[in-house]
């Protein structure tokens, strides 16, 4: 059986005592196991990081951003066995694989630009003589945990923005979907990235509570579920590092009776159920304002979502595949089953979902739930799957108040015409990424990505300018050069009381 080990210095030389399995969603068997590490193959990763961190700092901005634009050359050379290998053990669909893909080389294209962002400030004659400037410096190794739904995407907005300031790197990925982590390492080195700078250590969590504890480990960027995030996030702070812990989500879309409403439904077809529903930024709740809204919508959606394809994750013509695992499948099917007992019409339903020729694999089909109030459970929690709740709103103050009073605060979008509601909404809503008219609010990467609430903890967003602050640390300068004859006459002071 195919095993899958650490990348540490640039090769694999552990013998592991413990394995996970990785399945294959689409049958339900077993397809690899992955070598799950300890304290002491972290511990070999942070030597091999302390070795060449220094060396790989002190390398200039330009050569470091040289290393980016070869990997970027690699990804797209890449591009189709990276989204072969990520759809094999992930499950979703080749296009959605590519997008994963395409969406973290984004935030590696932003990299290539790094001298630039890398500028310090710097402020002539601050006082008689005296200049102030301040260079920002790397922070040493940083680690990242990443999860399974974007298995390349995330990586990449973390580890990009990490080893081009100037830092080490630690991945540990999620051990569901570990494959592409790997080959991304590989091709690092292979765009001329030292051996040492970016690794990649399996495990569970006893090899993340060994990042958390590690004092050579100054700074941890995290996505996950927000219970994770929490602890990840009291841990590793506990720990006096820097983190930034991007947790769950429940994302709504608020629809304005005057929206366009066969582009909302086309919007919500591809942001509720594309990827099975499993997306940070997915939009599990739509809000329709109104009930003759409400109706119109809900004709419109139930043929679309009918008219949905689930299939295996190579079939060309699927819309989405399978969930990543058998339990997450039953957990996501008995938030359905929680849904219709908490009161919630089940328009369709997408349990008992089974592909001929793959009938132990993880499929659900697209689900439609309407007359769900926030009081219930399976409002209030992430679902993760390819299921769709309809909230119904009397009017624009109450769906403003839905996403705004919601645990989450991920991301948000409405639907409408009118620009006076559009900025108002924006301008009011207490949620961290908005949409306006776009299903997905995610940011390009020369901005950053990063929710509110329970969606997000810590101070910095990931990737973009918030990335390159994250990951460096600024250091400030005053500096005076005299211009006496060497007599001391124009020496530096220090001002004292007397």
């Amino acid at each position: 059986m195919r095993q899958i080990d650490h990348f540490i210095a640039g090769h694999s030389g552990f013998t592991p005592t413990r394995f996970g399995e990785v399945m294959d969603p689409n049958n339900g068997g077993v397809q690899a196991k992955v070598a799950f590490g300890d304290a002491s193959v972290l511990e070999a990763a942070i030597a091999a990081a302390s070795a060449a961190q220094p060396a790989w700092a002190a390398t200039n901005p330009q050569r470091r951003s040289r290393v980016m634009f070869n990997f970027k050359a690699l990804i797209e050379k890449h591009m189709d066995e990276l989204a072969l290998m990520l759809s094999a053990e992930h499950g979703k669909v080749i296009a959605d694989s590519k997008g994963d893909i395409q969406r973290g080389l984004e935030v590696v294209e932003f990299c290539c630009g790094l001298p630039h962002v890398m500028k310090g400030e710097h402020t002539q004659g601050a006082g008689p003589g005296i200049d102030v400037y301040s260079m920002r410096q790397p922070i040493g190794i940083g680690a990242g945990i990443s999860p399974f739904n974007f298995p390349a995407m995330i990586p990449m907005w973390m580890g990009a923005v990490a080893v081009s300031v100037g830092n080490a790197f630690i991945l540990k990925p999620s051990e569901r979907d570990p494959s592409v982590p790997n080959r991304l390492a590989e091709l690092l080195i292979e765009a001329g990235l030292p051996e040492g700078i970016f690794q990649v250590v399996h495990g569970d969590k006893e090899m993340v509570d060994a990042i958390l504890d590690h004092p050579a480990i100054s700074a941890v960027s995290f996505v996950g579920s927000s219970d994770i995030a929490q602890y990840v996030y009291s841990r590793g702070v506990a720990a006096g590092k820097r983190v930034q812990a991007m947790g769950g989500a429940k994302n709504h879309g608020i629809v304005m009776p005057d929206a366009d409403l066969d582009m909302v439904v086309n919007d919500l077809c591809g942001a509720a159920y594309g990827s099975a529903g499993e997306r940070c930024m997915a939009l599990p709740v739509v809000v329709p304002v109104g009930e003759d809204t409400a109706e119109r919508l809900k004709a419109k959606l139930i043929p679309a979502i009918h008219a949905l394809r689930v299939g295996i994750s190579t079939d060309e013509d699927a819309h989405y595949g399978p969930v990543i695992s058998g339990p997450h499948k039953t957990k996501v099917e008995g938030w359905i089953q929680t849904a219709v007992d908490e009161g919630s019409e089940l328009v369709i339903d997408g349990r008992n979902f089974t592909l001929q020729g793959h009938e132990e694999g993880y499929f659900i089909g697209p689900t439609l739930l309407d007359h769900v109030t926030p009081d219930m459970e399976s409002y209030k929690e992430e679902i993760f799957g390819p299921v769709l709740q309809i909230v119904r709103a009397a009017n624009f103050e109450e769906a403003l108040a839905l996403p705004s009073k919601h645990q989450y605060g991920n991301g948000v979008a409405i639907f409408t015409r009118n620009g006076h509601a559009a900025r108002e909404f924006a301008s009011r809503v207490n949620v961290g990424m908005v949409g306006i008219n776009v299903p997905i609010p995610v940011p390009v990467a020369y901005h950053s990505f990063g929710g509110w609430k329970r969606s997000g903890f810590g101070d910095t967003d990931q990737y973009g300018m918030e990335g390159i602050r994250f990951w460096t640390k600024v250091k400030k300068i005053t500096a005076r050069w005299p211009d006496g004859g060497g007599d001391g006459s124009n020496a530096f002071i220090i001002p004292t009381m007397s």
